[in-house]
C-alpha cells in the first residue's frame, strides 16, 4: 500500500517527445566521480602546487624577456631556456650568498652587541618624545623608568622577548632547507614551462574556451596582463627602492647593510616600504652621535619612500591597463590571505572578476546599464501624434 502510494506515476517517468529520459542517479554519481578524481589529483599534486604557482607567475612575467634572449641566440630555444634558468638561480643564490657572508663577517660584532646588552645604560629620554600627542608622555615615562632601573633590570625585561625571538629563529631556520627545495623545484618547473610555453598556453586557452567561450579566453589573457603588471609595478619598484635604500645604508656605514636591503625588499613587496628600516637606521646613527648622518638618512628615507608614487603606477600601466586601486587591493589582500605568492594571486582574481563583471553589465542584451537619454534633448510636442509602435511579429490576442 505505502509502496504503491509513493511510486512515481507513469506521467512523471515518461520522457517528453524528442527528449531523453533523465537518469538522476547516474548524473549524480558521474558528478561525484568527477569531483573525486579532481580532489585526488589535487591531493597528489599538493606538495608541488606552491612551486607550480610560483613557476607560472615567473614564466608569464618574464616570457617577453625569454623571447628576446631567444631572438638574440639565433632563435635557439634551448639557449634562451638555459640563460633564463641560470638567471633564476642567480636571483636566489647571489642574495643568499651575500646574506651568509654578511652574517659570517659580522659574527664577532654581533657577539659584542649581545655581550654589551648586559652593561648598556639607557640615557634619559629626549625632550621631543614627551611632546608627541596621545602617547608621548607615556612613552617618555616608560623610557625614564627603564633608564632608572639600570642594566640588570633592562636585561631582565628583555629576557622573555629574547627567548621568543630565539624560538622563532630556530623554527624558521628549520624551514630554510624546505624553502631551498621549493625554490629549486620552482626553477625546474620554470625551465619546463620556458621550453613548452606555447603548448601550455594553448592548452589553457583551449580549456578556457571550452569553459566560457570567448569570455574565458579573455580572462586568461587578462590574467597574464595582471601578472606582468604586478611583476613590473610591485616587484620591480620594490627592487629599485631596496637597492637605492641599500646604497644609502652602505654609504652611511650601517652594519649588515645587505641583510637590511633584503628586509627592505620584502617590506616593499608587502606595500610597507623601505622607510621603516631607514628611519630605524637614522635613529641608530643619532644614538651614536652622528647627527649629520642621521639627518641625511631621514632625508634619504623620504626620497626613497616617494619613489613608488610615480614609478609604480607607470610600471603597472606598462604591464596591464587596470585600475590602480584594484591592483593595490589585490596585492595587499592576496598577501594577507595567501602569503607571498598572494601578491600575484590577489590581483589576478580581482582583475578577472572585475573584467567579467564589466563585460556582463555592458553586454548588448543588458538594459540596466545602457546610457540614459540626454535630458537636454527636446521634448516631443504635446499635440504631436504618438509614433506607431515597432512591429513585434506577433498578434495581440487580447485586442482582437
Amino acid at each position: 500500500m505505502i509502496g504503491e502510494y509513493f511510486r512515481p506515476s507513469a506521467a512523471i517517468m515518461t520522457p517528453l517527445p524528442g527528449r531523453p529520459a533523465l537518469d538522476l542517479p547516474r548524473t549524480t554519481l558521474a558528478v561525484l566521480f568527477i569531483l573525486g578524481i579532481i580532489g585526488a589529483a589535487g591531493w597528489i599534486l599538493r606538495p608541488f602546487l606552491p612551486a607550480l604557482i610560483w613557476a607560472t607567475m615567473v614564466v608569464v612575467a618574464t616570457w617577453p624577456m625569454m623571447l628576446r634572449v631567444q631572438a638574440r641566440a639565433w632563435n635557439r630555444r634551448w639557449i634562451g631556456v638555459t640563460v633564463m634558468t641560470v638567471l633564476l638561480l642567480l636571483v636566489f643564490l647571489v642574495p643568499l650568498g651575500f646574506a651568509i657572508d654578511a652574517l659570517v663577517s659580522n659574527a664577532n660584532e654581533m657577539a659584542g652587541w649581545a655581550q654589551g646588552l648586559a652593561i648598556i645604560e639607557l640615557p634619559h629620554p629626549p625632550d621631543w618624545l614627551a611632546q608627541i600627542p596621545v602617547v608621548g608622555e607615556r612613552a617618555a615615562a616608560m623610557w625614564q623608568d627603564i633608564a632608572d632601573s639600570g642594566p640588570k633590570e633592562l636585561a631582565r625585561r628583555i629576557a622573555p622577548y629574547a627567548k621568543d625571538v630565539a624560538h622563532w629563529v630556530a623554527i624558521e631556520a628549520g624551514g630554510i632547507g624546505l624553502m631551498a627545495a621549493q625554490f629549486l623545484l620552482t626553477v625546474v618547473i620554470s625551465a619546463l614551462l620556458y621550453a613548452q610555453g606555447e603548448a601550455a598556453a594553448e592548452t589553457l586557452l583551449c580549456f578556457a574556451r571550452r569553459l566560457a567561450g570567448n569570455h574565458g579566453e579573455e580572462a586568461v589573457e587578462l590574467a597574464g596582463q595582471a601578472i606582468r603588471g604586478v611583476a613590473l609595478g610591485v616587484v620591480v619598484t620594490a627592487l629599485i627602492q631596496s637597492l637605492i635604500a641599500g646604497v644609502g645604508l652602505g654609504v652611511a656605514g650601517i652594519p649588515l647593510a645587505v641583510v637590511l636591503t633584503a628586509i627592505m625588499f620584502i617590506l616593499a613587496v608587502a606595500q610597507i616600504g623601505a622607510a621603516p628600516v631607514l628611519f630605524l637606521a637614522a635613529g641608530w646613527l643619532y644614538w651614536r652621535g652622528d647627527t649629520g648622518w642621521a639627518i641625511a638618512m631621514v632625508i634619504w628615507a623620504l626620497v626613497v619612500g616617494s619613489l613608488d608614487n610615480f614609478l609604480r603606477p607607470f610600471l603597472i600601466r606598462m604591464g596591464a591597463d587596470l585600475p590602480l586601486p584594484l591592483i593595490f587591493a589585490g596585492v595587499i589582500g592576496g598577501l594577507l590571505g595567501f602569503g607571498l605568492v598572494g601578491i600575484f594571486v590577489g590581483p589576478i582574481v580581482l582583475a578577472v572578476t572585475y573584467t567579467l563583471a564589466e563585460a556582463w553589465m555592458h553586454a548588448p542584451d543588458r538594459e540596466a546599464c545602457r546610457p540614459l537619454r540626454d535630458p537636454s534633448a527636446a521634448e516631443p510636442a504635446a499635440n504631436s501624434e504618438p509614433a506607431s509602435p515597432a512591429p513585434t511579429g506577433r498578434t495581440d490576442v487580447a485586442g482582437e
